[in-house]
């Protein structure tokens, strides 16, 4: 696999909206950037705004993520709407 990242860059996708375990509606939001020979990964929920997942990030730099998540929560979870309908994709 080849990986354009150049080390320090962020990289962020989303999920369509999906239910969880108890049937709620979230969208999961995956944070990736490039360490070296070493992909460092963070995944987060919406519309809780918590990272639940990750490898290589600082405690610091989780919370930062997750505040992230909920200053962005609502344009995020629009987007997750558009990819969840494919009528709208046309």
């Amino acid at each position: 696999m080849v990986n354009n990242m150049s080390d320090g860059e962020m990289k962020m996708t989303y999920s369509a909206i999906l239910r969880d375990k108890d049937d709620k509606k979230i969208v999961r939001v995956q944070f990736e950037r490039q360490n070296g020979a070493t992909l460092e990964v963070a995944e987060g929920v919406l519309p809780e705004g918590r990272i639940v997942k990750q490898n290589g990030y600082s405690p610091d730099e989780v919370k930062d993520l997750e505040k992230y998540l909920m200053d962005n929560s609502d344009d995020i979870i629009a987007r997750a709407k558009v990819i969840s309908n494919p009528l709208k994709w046309l």
